[in-house]
């Protein structure tokens, strides 16, 4: 199937929540968003900030182009997948001098849409629903109560066994004794490094191996309790 214009706007938002961008930069032939078509109406006014998702900002662009020209509309669509991992997007005339520096610098460009939760939130939601699992990681009863009870990050020693391959950064699930899904979340190691480590507390590691750049095997931030 033939790529349309408007779907480099879409990838560029899946990037952004694969990274966990904080900052998602659409360059455009406008200045940002207006609340009425600027090549028509010269009393046309730029919009600084909204909420991504925000239907009354859709319905303002959805006359800006269709969905396959890479119109307005089709960004405003990308900046709310982009929310869903809590990335805040910013639309930019692409022939703005230095434009990424000053952005970056923070001067204040365009139109910046916010998403409707706070990052951590959505990046959270979007960890229970939008990724493959690619392993498992089978808890005892006090790994399972210090994530349920306490929220803590998830310690090797409070894991008795590993399942599947995966690489550092993917998505597994974690499953209390009796086999049933307590959390899932993205694993700081490789199944080898975390086969290496389960069963062991911090100070036996670091005496195995010396410091540990992260001695947890899935950080809380990066993990989602499943009621």
């Amino acid at each position: 199937e033939e790529i349309r214009f408007g779907d480099n706007d879409t990838l560029g938002a899946l990037v952004a929540n694969l990274v966990e961008a904080e900052l998602y930069v659409i360059l455009t032939d406008q200045q940002g968003l207006y609340d009425k078509n600027p090549r028509q109406f010269p009393d046309a006014r730029l919009i600084g900030e909204g909420k991504a998702g925000d239907a009354a900002l859709e319905a303002m662009a959805s006359g800006a182009g269709s969905l396959g020209s890479g119109g307005m509309s089709t960004k405003l669509h990308a900046a709310a997948k982009a929310a869903r991992s809590g990335s805040f997007t910013l639309l930019a005339w692409g022939r703005e001098p230095d434009v990424l520096r000053r952005v970056a610098a923070g001067e204040d460009l365009g139109t910046l849409l916010r998403p409707s939760q706070s990052p951590l939130v959505a990046r959270k939601q979007w960890l229970a629903v939008q990724l493959q699992v690619k392993g498992r990681l089978h808890l005892d009863a006090g790994a399972v109560r210090a994530l349920r009870a306490d929220g803590k990050s998830l310690l090797p020693v409070g894991v008795t066994a590993v399942e599947g391959r995966f690489e550092r950064g993917d998505l597994v699930l974690c499953l209390d004794p009796s086999g049933g899904e307590v959390a899932r979340g993205l694993v700081n190691h490789d199944t080898e490094r975390a086969l290496l480590l389960i069963g062991k507390t911090t100070r036996r590691i670091e005496s195995l191996l010396g410091q540990v750049d992260d001695p947890e095997l899935i950080h809380r931030d990066n993990l989602v309790l499943v009621q």
